[in-house]
Parts: C-alpha cells; sequence; structure tokens
C-alpha cells in the first residue's frame, strides 16, 4: 500500500491551477488588474529600496529594516503575479511539478520572513519612543543585522517544513488545484493519503510564527500607547503615534488577511482566494504607498532623488 501511494505520488509530473472561476470575458480585466498592481508593487519597493539605499540620512535601524520588508514583498509577489498572469491566457493552466514545489517553498519563505521582520520592526519603534537616550546603543547594527537574519532563517526552516510534508502527500486522486498558486491547504485536498502529519506541522508552525510575532507586537504597542499618553504636548503625541501608524497599518492587512483565510472552511474556497490575494499582491502593493505617503523622511528623501535625476537630465 505504501509503494503504491509512492509510485501514484511519483507519477504526477504537473498540476492545474483553476484559478479564479469566472467568465472567459472577464479573464482580460482580471489580467490588467493583476499587471497593474504588479507594476505598482515593482515600481513602489525597488522605489523604497533604491531611496533607502541612496539616501545617508535613511541609514537607521528603522530603514534597514523597511528596506528589508520591501525586497520581501517584492518576491513573494513576485512568486505568484507572473504565473497567475500567464495563466489567464493559457489554455492549459498547468504548473510543473517542480514549478509547484518551488513556488510553495518561495513563497512560505518570504511570508514567514516578513511576519518576524514585522515583529523587529515593532521592536524597533518601542526602543524609539519608550528608552529613545539608549536607542542608538540598545537597536546596534549588529542586533539590527540578527535581528534581519533571523527572520530569514525562521523563513526557511519553517519552509523547508511545510514544502517536505506537503510534497510527502500521494496525489493520485486529481492533480487539479483549486486555487491561483501552489499553497498546502488545497495541495492537501488533492491527497489520498493520511493528511495527518501535514496538518499538525502546519498548525504547529502556526502556532510558532504567528502567535509569538503577535504577542510582540501587541506587547511593543502596550508601551508605546502608555508610553506616548505620558506625553504632555498633543504635537509630541501626534508625532509619536506617526512613526507607528504605518507600521499597524502594515501589520492589520497582513495578519488580518492571513487570519481570515485559515479561518474560513474548507467549503468556500472562493473566500481563501479573495484572502490570498490580500496578502499575496494588495499588501506588497500598499506598503511603500502606506510608508511613503505618511512618513516625511521617505518624502524629503524621494523628492531629493527625483531632483538629481531632472537635474541630470
Amino acid at each position: 500500500m505504501v509503494d503504491q501511494g509512492r509510485n501514484n505520488h511519483t507519477e504526477v509530473s504537473d498540476f492545474i491551477l483553476v484559478g479564479f472561476e469566472v467568465s472567459p470575458e472577464l479573464h482580460l480585466l482580471l489580467f490588467l488588474i493583476f499587471l497593474l498592481v504588479y507594476v505598482m508593487i515593482l515600481l513602489g519597493n525597488i522605489g523604497m529600496m533604491t531611496i533607502i539605499i541612496t539616501d545617508p540620512r535613511l541609514n537607521t535601524p528603522m530603514y534597514f529594516f523597511l528596506g528589508n520588508l520591501s525586497f520581501v514583498d517584492l518576491f513573494y509577489s513576485s512568486v505568484i503575479a507572473p504565473k497567475a498572469m500567464t495563466n489567464f491566457w493559457s489554455e492549459s493552466k498547468s504548473i510543473s511539478f517542480a514549478g509547484c514545489v518551488a513556488q510553495l517553498f518561495l513563497f512560505s519563505l518570504f511570508i514567514v520572513t516578513e511576519g518576524f521582520l514585522l515583529a523587529a520592526m515593532a521592536y524597533d519603534r518601542f526602543i524609539a519612543i519608550c528608552n529613545p537616550l539608549l536607542y542608538s546603543v540598545q537597536m546596534s547594527a549588529r542586533l539590527c543585522t540578527q535581528l534581519v537574519a533571523g527572520s530569514y532563517f525562521f523563513g526557511c526552516v519553517s519552509s523547508v517544513l511545510l514544502t517536505s510534508t506537503t510534497f510527502n502527500l500521494s496525489f493520485c486522486a486529481s492533480r487539479t488545484i483549486d486555487h491561483f498558486y501552489c499553497d498546502s491547504r488545497p495541495l492537501e485536498r488533492l491527497s489520498c493519503s493520511d493528511p495527518f502529519v501535514q496538518k499538525m506541522v502546519t498548525f504547529t508552525l502556526s502556532i510558532i510564527i504567528i502567535l509569538p510575532t503577535i504577542l510582540v507586537i501587541i506587547v511593543s504597542y502596550m508601551y508605546i500607547v502608555s508610553t506616548v499618553l505620558k506625553i504632555r504636548s498633543a504635537e509630541g503625541r501626534k508625532k509619536a503615534f506617526s512613526t507607528c501608524s504605518s507600521h499597524l497599518g502594515v501589520v492589520s492587512v497582513l495578519y488580518g488577511a492571513v487570519i481570515f483565510m485559515y479561518l474560513t472552511p474548507d467549503r468556500f474556497p472562493e473566500l481563501s482566494k479573495v484572502a490570498s490575494l490580500c496578502y499575496s499582491l494588495v499588501t506588497p502593493m500598499l506598503n511603500p504607498l502606506i510608508y511613503s505617503l505618511r512618513n516625511k523622511d521617505v518624502k524629503e528623501a524621494l523628492k531629493k532623488l527625483l531632483g538629481k535625476k531632472n537635474g541630470i537630465l
């Protein structure tokens, strides 16, 4: 029985990505929407990284984390968007077995890394507001590098575990994935073997990743709010809150979509697709806009960079 499962597993050479179940007339509209969003992701995140690298005034821990956040957003959206756009025009809508493995692995790596980066950014804001005199000492370049490296490390470990357990399942019933990219839940539905181990790994990773990162963010902001409310001047309170509002907006969109997707029952796959769309494409598009529109330093750096380009032209 085990050998048969293995043989069936190895026979799968590709999968079919169903995508969004809409009429063919809407494919062009969806393609244009995806294209517009992806172009905005590219311009926004590449622009943010360029600004942070080129402007010496942004050589601070906060912008070091933000630069890495833009890098992560850029790459995990690039894992999803091009293939999704291609499938709007493809008759087969197929993705190779290796391509599906790579897509799940890379997307899991970057999305988990983003969660830990957001927790590190919350801790950075906590130190900046609650202990500003020791900020430069506590948030040293070494600690910032360690926090970012740790985020990528945990992202990689969780991605290896999730990908290996998912693709150890036997896919002998069907190869049609009811999603627009290779994700663990729709792949689990295709399995004809017992998914207990995969479910336990997914649940454990969710607990290990989501709870600690959310806890760090919540505790950090509890201390931040307590400190800000003690500031006597209204202008001082406004300035302190403005440095955190962008981060809170990003956290709310990402975690809200992730939690909504995992709480959605399997019998409503279209709702899961919408939630996945929010954190796979909408969040990477909004992050640079949120940080640039509400951040005075970024806006000044952007004006300076555009001024230099106009001078050259």
